[in-house]
């Protein structure tokens, strides 16, 4: 089973989150003022149009960039009084990545790319859970291939196995369904969905596709670098009438 945070903590909460970019009239606010919370064993998707800040909120809530002012956390642990170093670790550690472009390594096979977190600490592969992983994903008959020889939809499988390999707290998901078409997509969304119900693992996903929210337990609304709605139990035609309203 995924890691639990310690004390009932949320898998991750912002507080009063600033990001800014540039200086004087040039200035851009990319977060202005957010606060949120992304609770335990639940699938959030973060929505909004270009430019409202979400993947500048999952990176600065990662601790994949420094936020302006403002507080971000996962589970108990202050991200922004941790040193490079323990950043590095908190990220290895207890949070698990999955981006639109795969990221794997072109000179590794499936397998090595997935256990690759977990090689650079000096961990020991828990081999059941790295099969099950590959047998829940249908990639096991993969693993000794490299990315070139794989199609879109299996490199991002993989890169969902890396990201569950340490059995991290936290899955952020960048547009990961981006660069794949509608089946594929359906598959690792579906996967992500099953991972939280089964498993207990908490999901924050940045997504523009009413259709991908869908498959979330909740669907946070962002513009202009600030929340500005929520949405529980949503469907693709709820989350597509929201959007239309904000937009309006």
């Amino acid at each position: 089973m995924p890691m639990e945070s310690v004390n009932g903590s949320p898998a991750a909460h912002a507080l009063d989150l600033h990001k800014a970019y540039g200086t004087g009239q040039a200035v851009v606010n990319a977060l202005d003022g957010i606060s949120v919370t992304f609770e335990q064993g639940r699938f959030t998707a973060v929505m909004g149009p270009s430019g409202s800040g979400k993947s500048t909120l999952m990176h600065c809530m990662a601790g994949l960039d420094r936020p302006t002012s403002g507080r971000s956390f996962v589970g108990g642990v202050d991200v922004g009084s941790l040193n490079d170093t323990e950043l590095t670790r908190l990220r290895r550690d207890r949070v698990g990545f999955v981006f639109q472009s795969f990221n794997l390594v072109p000179t590794l096979t499936a397998g090595e790319n997935i256990t690759l977190p977990l090689d650079l600490a000096g961990t020991k592969v828990d081999k059941g859970w790295f099969d099950h992983l590959a047998g829940q994903l249908g990639i096991a008959g993969w693993l000794t291939h490299n990315p070139s020889e794989l199609s879109g939809g299996q490199q991002q499988r993989v890169a969902c196995a890396r990201a569950l390999i340490s059995r991290p707290e936290l899955v952020f998901a960048d547009e990961p369904t981006g660069n794949l078409d509608s089946i594929a997509s359906a598959e690792i969304l579906s996967f992500l969905r099953t991972s939280v119900k089964d498993l207990g693992q908490s999901i924050v996903m940045v997504t523009h596709d009413p259709r991908g929210a869908a498959y979330a337990d909740r669907v946070v609304f962002l513009a202009d670098g600030k929340v500005v709605g929520e949405m529980e139990q949503p469907t693709a035609d709820s989350v597509l009438e929201r959007i239309r309203l904000l937009a309006g």
